[in-house]
């Protein structure tokens, strides 16, 4: 085997330029695929953290009174999927949005009266989906006294579809790089073979088996497509490290943000298809040529 691996290291040195434009490839397609994947864990962490302990607030209706709230908050309580509930008077509701309002409180001397609804802030257990918090929303909606429910089921709902459809195509366009670094690196190994076709022609003459003349071109390829890997990840990371605490220090502020560089897992996994992708190129360019 160590034979093999000098020899392919000889014909990597001795085709450098073919050999650089293929790894090349690789490491841009393998960047490619490394950033949707980024995206992709960093938004579903995001996305099941919305999901677990998600807040919600009950608006209630017109009529209710405060010797109802007993009653309402032991019929949200028998749900069973609360941890935290704190009752808010319309009145504090409205000395707090005066509060906020600033310099525009002269708005409120116009009022009579208080346009504000009583409200039930409550923090919810863990839920394994969107699904689910809207499920749970309908059964609050449903009691008795209570008029509405928010919980950010508008724009969170219009961003888990537009998250689908970007994970969607994220996904096609993955599939079409890696097919077009399969292309290239399965052209590579045609130009280099024939680059070494006389030597391959007396090898067969003294009898090499095919095995041993395809070998040295498979370790070829395993190189190939591990070096290109190792490259992208290697972009990917710098790249990551350059932006991703800007990005935090500026959405802090507004959402819950974590941002991670890819799992030890997906490393593996990206490394492996990489890896893969370079010898699989190699083994169809070698099926059509040594028929």
């Amino acid at each position: 085997m160590t034979r093999f691996v000098k020899k392919a290291l000889s014909d990597i040195r001795s085709n450098r330029f073919l050999n650089f434009i293929t790894i090349i490839t690789i490491s841009l397609s393998i960047l490619i695929v490394s950033v949707f994947m980024l995206f992709f864990e960093n938004t579903s962490r995001i996305i099941e953290v919305w999901n677990q302990g998600g807040r919600a607030v009950i608006y209630l209706e017109r009529e209710f009174s405060r010797d109802s709230l007993s009653g309402l908050e032991k019929q949200i309580h028998g749900l069973g999927e609360i941890d935290e509930m704190v009752f808010i008077p319309k009145s504090q509701a409205l000395d707090k949005l005066k509060k906020e309002m600033g310099s525009r409180t002269d708005f409120f001397k116009t009022l009579k009266t208080n346009p504000l609804p009583d409200a039930i802030e409550i923090k919810m257990k863990s839920h394994g989906s969107f699904e689910q918090i809207q499920d749970f929303a309908r059964r609050i909606n449903s009691l008795d006294l209570v008029e509405n429910v928010e919980y950010g089921q508008g724009w969170l709902g219009k961003f888990l579809n537009i998250f689908n459809l970007f994970k969607m195509t994220g996904y096609a366009m993955c599939g079409l790089f890696l097919l077009i670094a399969l292309f290239i690196t399965a052209n590579t190994v045609r130009l280099a073979f024939y680059s070494r076709r006389l030597e391959v022609e007396i090898m067969r003459l003294v009898g090499a088996t095919e095995s041993f003349i395809k070998t040295p071109f498979y370790v070829e390829g395993l190189f190939q497509g591990f070096i290109g890997g190792v490259a992208g990840l290697l972009i990917l990371l710098v790249g990551y490290v350059s932006v991703s605490s800007g990005i935090a220090e500026n959405l802090a502020s507004y959402v819950y943000t974590d941002i991670r560089f890819l799992s030890v897992k997906t490393i593996l996994m990206i490394l492996f298809s990489s890896t893969f992708l370079g010898w699989f190129g190699c083994y169809l360019s070698l099926k059509q040529i040594l028929k």
